[in-house]
């Protein structure tokens, strides 16, 4: 096997591992390294879909406790949680698959560039800080000369303290559990702006989800759950359509990079729920700014890039 190869699939499966759950877009970071890499034929595409398996397993395997309580529940009548946040998970999911499959086509044929790209970064960016901005405004950060604290934004929450309820800021949703199947078909349609190379399905879940009321932990969870039938359904139907492309001499690589992908997206997923209790996405947000920037630079200043 060739170590050049082995090289560019390792580095190839982290960079999807890390950028698949944060809010940074991986397609966008996927383009600009394999084109940096030269790795972005036909066979490279292919990789690209097998990767995000092992991205997904990282979820399946942080979650698995949840994800074992859920399906057991559906057995039983008297677990309403486990069948309601199923269901919510469904919901969430139909916008997506809906558009996808209509215009997944389209979207793949005049979208995978790196101008649509770069500006679905930039603008992405944009859109975090004025969501964080705006929680701010509204959390319990904002404070009054009498008490220091904004006593009606804060929000109850069962058994929680006063603190804790402040803590949580406006959001109305602390809970996977208290999640509605109308925030989960918000969240749904804020998925469906992902199908834009560039965006971040998780940057569109997340920030949607906390636009909608949901807490930021719950926004990041939710997410990271809808991407296990997402991602898992778009690269099987990819995986499929590119069947024939498939050879035995590249199961080696192929393999590889699924598994660099897996253990740097356990990282990643791990250090980011352990992030979001102290801070918020705004770091993110600039850092797609210049991310977006710096691709519109390399395209119109360094090179034409193509996608095949």
């Amino acid at each position: 096997m060739d170590v050049i190869l082995v090289l560019k699939a390792i580095v190839m499966g982290v960079v999807e591992g890390l950028t698949e759950f944060l809010p940074i877009s991986s397609t966008g970071h996927l383009i600009l390294v394999g084109n940096l890499l030269n790795f972005d034929d036909a066979r490279a595409k292919l990789f690209d879909v097998v990767i995000q398996f092992g991205a997904i397993l990282a979820v399946c395997w942080e979650f698995r406790k949840k994800i074992g309580t859920t399906v057991g529940g559906l057995t039983r009548r008297d677990d309403v949680h486990s069948r309601r946040f199923a269901w919510n998970v469904v919901i969430a999911c139909l916008p997506a698959v809906v558009l996808g499959l209509l215009f997944g086509g389209l979207i793949k044929e005049y979208l995978f560039s790196p101008v649509p790209v770069a500006l679905a970064a930039v603008i992405g960016g944009f859109v975090i800080l004025w969501v964080e901005r705006r929680a701010r405004r509204n959390g319990p950060l904002a404070m009054t000369a009498e008490n220091g604290i904004r006593v009606d934004h804060i929000v109850a929450t069962p058994g929680g303290s006063a603190h804790e309820a402040a803590h949580h800021g406006s959001a109305r949703v602390h809970s996977l559990e208290a999640l509605r199947w109308t925030d989960a078909l918000k969240v749904g349609f804020a998925q469906c702006l992902a199908l834009i190379p560039g965006t971040s399905r998780s940057g569109a879940t997340i920030i949607g989800g906390m636009l909608f009321g949901l807490e930021r932990k719950v926004a990041t969870e939710f997410s990271f759950f809808l991407a296990i039938p997402i991602i898992f359904g778009a690269s099987a139907h990819d995986l499929y359509k590119a069947r024939h492309s498939l050879q035995a001499d590249d199961l080696g690589l192929l393999l590889i990079g699924l598994i660099a992908a897996l253990v740097s997206a356990l990282v990643c997923v791990r250090w980011l729920l352990r992030f979001i209790s102290n801070h918020d996405f705004t770091v993110f947000a600039y850092y797609r700014i210049v991310f977006g920037l710096v691709i519109l630079v390399a395209a119109y200043g360094f090179g034409e890039w193509q996608i095949a």
